[in-house]
């Protein structure tokens, strides 16, 4: 049988290093999956539960393996349903390759059934390449820039193919200038470093500086080492935002942790403070939770010009890789002999993980949230990835996770979607089978699209060397930071038709598909529960039924914003006078004694 355009786009796959595409079938793509089928499932057809599954595990692939994710859909409806992943893919920079089908050539233009625009419907979620392949001469070229462009530009493409284009007969280009296929499917990368002028003038406003902060995101993931280095030269605090939580140890006593609204005091403190920022790898923003203009003299480095001196006035901005930049700037620093700003940031972090420890172990009914990724810290794998979910656990998870290790962790930063933890711990598994995952889940993202991925799980965690895969839910029976936000900022209640959950046993469901499975309704069964999840020897859902009144005030709410939500409450909120007293608990825990008060 001669090859055909769905066997060649298999076979080029395969060139290109790609082990699996997260992928939904459907008739707009027979002739593809039918490739599959020949080529022995090389590359293997991971099927999700949706498409938008699918998207999102091609996300959390790339995310933790630094790969383009690939996913594939059939046309219209299929092709519909990825766009919420890819956004995420788009807003968060990840390289995601999206195959979808369309209808047949000559049916183009009919108003035949499933035909929709996909170029104007794909034109901003695949701005950086969207390419419509109508010959077979086509492909070679379309796949390849395809895969370089996603990953040069860190962002999704997409390769639109035909019904009939994929049973055709495949024959390679025949360029008039050039009689040969695309190039191979490998490519250099450089890291560039910015002129030394700007370099120096970098070095000049941190070695005048007396109290340097630094903010990281994920574009200094591969240049921790660095960060350290820098800190240790300059004195300086190092803040995380949410994307880049990983990037650097909490153990580290001056790494004050995440920053913003679901961000810490020391963050706070250190921003409140501070003379100097330097900003690194990050476009975090919410310029209110920096410095205020005016009050420091800012650097940024990013591989990216066009997220550049966007969110403070920073004076000098260094366009380079974050590693090389920092290396070639190093040499430039001088140490600081004054640690006073350096003790005063640690002091402040270590009373900070106090106050995290005393709000995690207050009493709540049933279990206290906070006391579910506290619990957690303390026994989680050092070579462990943490995916979290868009809700009132991605607070704790900002707050109460302590990075350590080769930890990895990431959530949907900026689009802030619900529903990708699931699926991102699905593709970090196929991106590290050998390392454990736990994804920290809402039941409100449970209910919305995890549960029905617990089934995708079950299908395929024998592929895994390490079974540890652990789905924990924050079963509260409420759409919880949605609930609170109708408090905090919009002065309103609770409306319990829009935001209480159906009572669901996420348990007994992943028992019923031979996962493992532990329930827990009271605070001291939490440690050994998670004990029993992570050595189950099989994936595991860990149903903890926690405290939808425990707030996930931030530590420097401000007053009007307390007042707001205490007056919502007060208006007729469900359980209102055990909220306030949950409230006032926790937020007293901030302001009591400690050895490093």
């Amino acid at each position: 049988m001669a090859q055909t355009v769905g066997d060649y786009l298999l076979q080029r796959l395969r060139e290109w290093g790609v082990e699996q595409v997260f992928a939904y079938p459907g008739d707009g793509i027979n002739g593809i999956v039918a490739s599959f089928g020949r080529a022995d499932n090389v590359p293997r057809f991971v099927q999700a539960r949706y498409e938008e599954m699918a998207a999102f595990e091609a996300v959390g692939y790339a995310k933790f393996s630094g790969k383009p994710g690939v996913c594939m859909a059939t046309s219209g409806p299929g092709a519909i349903h990825l766009l919420n992943g890819l956004y995420d893919a788009k807003l968060d920079h990840v390289p995601v390759v999206a195959i979808v089908g369309q209808t047949g050539r000559s049916a183009m233009g009919g108003s035949y059934q499933q035909e929709v625009d996909l170029q104007a419907l794909y034109k901003d979620v695949a701005s950086e390449y969207l390419v419509e392949v109508n010959v077979p001469e086509q492909l070679p070229n379309a796949l390849d820039r395809a895969m370089r462009t996603a990953e040069a530009s860190r962002a999704p493409t997409a390769l639109i193919i035909p019904s009939d284009l994929q049973d055709a007969e495949y024959t390679p280009p025949k360029h008039a200038f050039k009689q040969v296929p695309s190039s191979p499917p490998n490519t250099s990368w450089p890291r560039p470093v910015p002129p030394e002028a700007d370099m120096a003038a970098a070095a000049e406003i941190l070695n005048s500086g007396e109290k340097v902060a630094v903010l990281v995101g994920q574009g200094a993931r591969d240049a921790a080492a660095e960060v350290r280095e820098l800190a240790d030269i300059t004195g300086a605090g190092v803040a995380k935002a949410l994307l880049g939580k990983d990037v650097l140890s909490d153990e580290l006593p001056y790494v004050t942790g995440s920053i913003g609204l679901l961000g810490t005091r020391p963050s706070y403190e250190l921003m409140r403070d501070c003379d100097t920022l330097l900003i690194v790898g990050s476009n975090f923003p919410y310029t209110q939770f920096l410095p205020d203009f005016g009050q420091a003299r800012a650097v940024q480095i990013d591989l990216d010009g066009k997220f550049i001196g966007m969110r403070y006035p920073t004076e000098v901005n260094l366009v380079g890789d974050s590693a090389a930049t920092l290396r070639a700037l190093l040499p430039k620093l001088e140490r600081k002999a004054n640690r006073s700003w350096r003790e005063t940031i640690e002091k402040n972090v270590a009373s900070w993980w106090e106050t995290m420890e005393r709000q995690a172990a207050l009493e709540a009914k049933p279990v206290n949230p906070m006391a579910i990724v506290s619990e957690l810290s303390k026994r989680i794998p050092e070579n462990a990835i943490v995916t979290a979910d868009s809700g009132s656990s991605t607070n704790w998870y900002a707050r109460n996770l302590r990075i350590r290790g080769d930890i990895r962790g990431s959530l949907s930063g900026t689009l802030a979607t619900m529903g990708p933890a699931v699926p991102y711990a699905i593709g970090a598994k196929f991106a590290h089978p050998d390392r454990p995952v736990i994804a920290l889940v809402g039941d409100g993202a449970m209910q919305m699209n995890g549960l029905a991925e617990l089934i995708t799980i079950a299908r395929y965690h024998t592929l895994w060397s390490d079974p540890r895969l652990v789905i924990c839910v924050f079963h509260n029976n409420d759409l919880n930071q949605v609930t609170w936000e109708l408090r905090a900022m919009g002065g309103a209640p609770k409306f319990e038709e829009s935001q209480t959950l159906p009572d669901v046993d996420y348990a007994s469901f992943a028992l019923s598909l031979g996962l493992a499975a532990v329930t827990v309704d009271k605070p001291d069964q939490l440690a050994s529960a998670w004990d029993t999840a992570l050595t189950a020897g099989k994936p595991a859902v860990l149903d903890v039924r926690c405290d939808p009144d425990v707030p996930p005030i931030p530590p420097h709410a401000t007053f009007e914003q307390v007042k707001s939500a205490t007056e919502a409450v007060l208006k007729g909120d469900p359980d209102a006078f055990h909220l306030v007293v949950q409230g006032v608990k926790t937020k007293l825990q901030e302001f009591l004694p400690g050895k490093n008060r």
